[in-house]
């Protein structure tokens, strides 16, 4: 697999083409021209709000220098991160049995525990008590 790719595997597409488009300072129209694609599905590509074709990603590919299926690929780790976050949400769904006042700076019942994995446990492990830090190990599943 390409270096680039394992790099970057796991971002939205998007982000990686307006890279390219800014390092080489065309505008979206000018991809949309060079592509054959609506300027309004790149636009959407570019901010998320759409997912890239198979026949979308050929074009890119040929456009932007990439080898055939590199956005292909791309977007298909960016689906499978997305579907690991989600699951990841649904078991830390509920929050684990520790002090509000930990959190003081964020809204607690807001709190992404799966994406904030990391820093929950730092919080935790130099603020909280013994019994908070025990908590953190068991919700997170820690040794």
């Amino acid at each position: 697999m390409n270096d680039l790719l394992n790099i970057i595997k796991g971002i939205q597409p998007g982000k990686f083409i307006e890279r390219e488009i800014n390092k080489r300072n065309i505008n979206q129209r000018t991809l949309a021209n060079e592509t054959n694609i609506p300027y309004q599905t790149i636009n959407a590509i570019i901010s998320g709000k759409r997912s890239i074709t198979i026949d979308q990603a050929s074009k890119l590919d040929k456009t932007l220098g990439q080898y055939d299926g590199f956005f292909a690929l791309l977007q298909t780790h960016y689906e499978i991160k997305k579907h690991k976050d989600k699951e990841l949400e649904s078991i830390y769904s509920e929050s684990p049995h520790i002090r509000k006042s930990l959190f003081w700076d964020v809204d607690f019942n807001n709190i992404n525990w799966a994406k904030y994995k990391k820093a929950v446990i730092e919080r935790v492990m130099e603020r909280g008590n013994q019994e908070e830090k025990d908590e953190i190990k068991r919700y997170y599943s820690m040794p």
